[in-house]
């Protein structure tokens, strides 16, 4: 799928033809470099390496340097393969965010946000007292009863327990661009796409 890195700038609402209210997400989407080409002769398969946002010249290295100069560009913070592209590019080339049109739609992925460490109720829906859990009839949100008899007298993997929340990939599909300005490199979609402020994301045809 061909498409773009961009970074998330935040939520909006938009109103759309019927007056009603849209909550949509601003994205700024390039301009990305293609930092390699990947042919199917020399990798197997064909593929555009894009690089986006200027890495300051002390946080790389000259592996990277050298990666990023036959690109004729700078080193960059995000780095991302794409297949699928319909035109041919060639290193150093720039794509802007004109690679998107007004209606059609995208899939977006992101880090979600961290929750950090999470009992049950919060991050596998568990009822609490409230609504008699089993196995626990005085504290709120305890997980209740988790082993079995003398047999098989273990744990099973996978019982749902306390644990990290958060922080993972996550794709949101099917998002309608509702608008595009190429002059500030913005890009508008519907809804909500997973991760903080200011946070990568790569948006897919």
């Amino acid at each position: 799928m061909s498409g773009l890195i961009g970074r998330k700038i935040g939520m909006t609402s938009l109103f759309d033809e019927n007056g009603k209210n849209i909550p949509c997400t601003v994205i700024e989407a390039g301009p990305c470099v293609v930092t390699q080409v990947r042919t199917k002769e020399v990798d197997g398969y064909n593929a555009l390496q894009l690089g986006f946002d200027d890495k300051k010249a002390k946080s790389s290295n000259k592996a990277l340097d050298g990666h990023f100069k036959k690109a004729g560009t700078t080193a960059k913070k995000k780095v991302v393969e794409f297949q699928g592209f319909e035109e041919e590019y060639k290193l150093g080339d720039s794509l802007t965010v004109s690679v998107f049109a007004e209606g059609e739609f995208v899939d977006v992925s992101g880090v979600s946000k961290g929750k950090g460490f999470q009992g049950v109720v919060k991050l596998h829906g568990f009822g609490g007292v409230g609504q008699a859990t089993h196995g626990q009839h005085n504290r709120l949100r305890a997980p209740g009863s988790v082993g079995a008899a003398s047999y098989p007298a273990r744990v099973f993997k996978g019982m749902r327990m306390a644990g990290r929340m958060g922080g993972d990939n996550v794709k949101v599909q099917n998002l309608k661009v509702l608008k595009v300005v190429p002059e500030k490199n913005l890009l508008v979609v519907k809804g909500a796409i997973p991760g903080h402020k200011n946070d990568f994301v790569t948006i897919q045809k």
